[in-house]
């Protein structure tokens, strides 16, 4: 397994949920020397100097200040969450001498695959202190509760194509104990009173560990690839990356993707504006030169592309043809799901070039919607020339999703590229950059 490789499975495996996500990407911040801001609180910014910023403890925004003047932003997006199950309140649910979880699907997910496999319970559960309340994280790390298969002999017609109940066919086996309670297990596996927790939000997660595979070892698998893969290397980038002089690089995971976004700490909030703002007003900026930077900066919005699957070929455009292991995916759709256009896509590709990192083109067939992601979202609120982009992937929005094991160093070597790259709105649609 390469270093790469390595890195990327051991952040997913640390990641169970869009909390431990933010909470991972926090410490490597402030491990490499980043200081923590608190939007609650008054901001003090220097050039030259690195900072961080978190909203509802599952969005991140990291940023390096330039060292000369701020002209503009280099803003690299992705998204913490994933496709799972939320499980409700008061989940318990009794059938005979079984146990079951109550839950509701969290996104747009493939169902079938999440049977049958070990999973566990991760998320955060809110406390009651001696000032107020604390949110504390929770990964059980255990194989803890099932979804198992109704057999063959019960529904022959289970091959023939089945429709899945959320409400009945989805709710996990978790235990044989008529008493069982699951705010009691928590309260145990947190070390303190049941009375103490006053809210969670705990969801299920897959718990078999990453692998790679294939007659080369080409292949990677693994929970949450989507998005987990981009946000990684868009965070190793930013770490890596040299400061600039004039552009302020901009790291940013949001939560709630899977879902619309439309959240205080999605794509559809203000939480990348208010930073933009943030950050020029304590520089001594104003809405003058905060418009000038925005004008003169570029987005990539980086959440994964679908590859072309080897059973269903026809199902992918005619001539886009996009493989794993055979570099970035930039994204086109002509209803504008996606913010790339020839402008901005001459411009990320001249990028591509000069990092020696491959790309390919991805557009869904003429007679299949696709779907929205981040770029466009936040571009309501932030009007900035970019792409969309990702990494070619197998079985989307399945608990256990398949990748290529050479494509996360082609997108961790176009971040750091593209973060040290300065670019100069010439006249409106003529771009120079260095």
């Amino acid at each position: 397994m390469n270093k790469t490789v390595k890195g990327l499975f051991e952040f997913i495996e640390e990641s169970p949920s869009q909390f431990h996500v933010v909470a991972n990407e926090r410490q490597r911040f402030l491990d490499a020397g980043f200081v923590e801001l608190n939007e609650a609180k008054e901001w003090k910014i220097e050039l030259g100097k690195n900072y961080f910023v978190t909203r509802n403890g599952s969005s991140i925004l990291a940023f390096r200040m330039p060292k000369d003047s701020l002209k503009s932003f280099m803003i690299m997006a992705s998204h913490s969450d994933s496709p799972t199950f939320r499980i409700k309140e008061q989940p318990e649910m009794k059938e005979g001498h079984y146990v079951k979880l109550n839950t509701e699907k969290y996104g747009g997910m493939l169902m079938a695959p999440w049977f049958d496999r070990p999973l566990s319970i991760a998320g955060r559960v809110i406390v009651r202190s001696k000032n107020g309340i604390e949110t504390k994280l929770i990964d059980f790390d255990r194989d803890l509760c099932m979804l198992p298969s109704l057999a063959i002999h019960m529904n022959r017609e289970a091959n023939d194509g089945y429709k899945y109940n959320p409400q009945k066919d989805l709710l996990p086996l978790v235990s044989m104990d008529e008493n069982f309670n699951l705010k009691k297990l928590v309260a145990a596996e947190l070390s303190v009173k049941e009375e103490e927790i006053v809210g969670s939000d705990l969801f299920l997660y897959n718990r078999e560990p990453g692998k790679v595979w294939g007659a080369d070892e080409e292949f990677i698998s693994i929970r949450r690839l989507d998005d987990l893969q981009c946000s990684y290397s868009s965070m190793m980038g930013l770490l890596g990356a040299k400061n600039s002089n004039t552009a302020a690089q901009i790291h940013v995971t949001f939560d709630n993707e899977e879902v619309g976004s439309g959240t205080k700490q999605g794509a559809n909030s203000t939480f990348l504006y208010d930073t933009l703002v943030r950050i020029n007003e304590a520089i001594g900026g104003n809405n003058s030169s905060l418009l000038t930077a925005i004008a003169n900066s570029f987005m990539v919005s980086a959440d994964n592309a679908h590859a072309l699957h080897p059973n269903y070929a026809e199902k992918s455009d005619p001539t886009n043809k996009v493989y794993m292991n055979e570099g970035v995916v930039i994204k086109f759709n002509a209803n504008q799901k996606y913010m790339t256009d020839g402008l901005a896509f001459g411009i990320f590709t001249e990028m591509c070039n000069k990092a020696k990192v491959p790309y390919q083109t991805f557009v869904n067939r003429s007679d299949v919607a696709g779907g929205s992601t981040l770029g466009n979202i936040s571009n309501a609120h932030v009007s900035i020339n970019g792409v969309d982009i990702g990494l070619a992937q197998l079985a989307m929005h399945s608990p256990y999703e398949t990748a290529g094991v050479k494509d996360t160093e082609y997108l961790l070597k176009i971040a750091t590229k593209f973060y040290e790259t300065v670019i100069e709105n010439v006249s409106g649609s003529d771009y120079n950059f260095d």
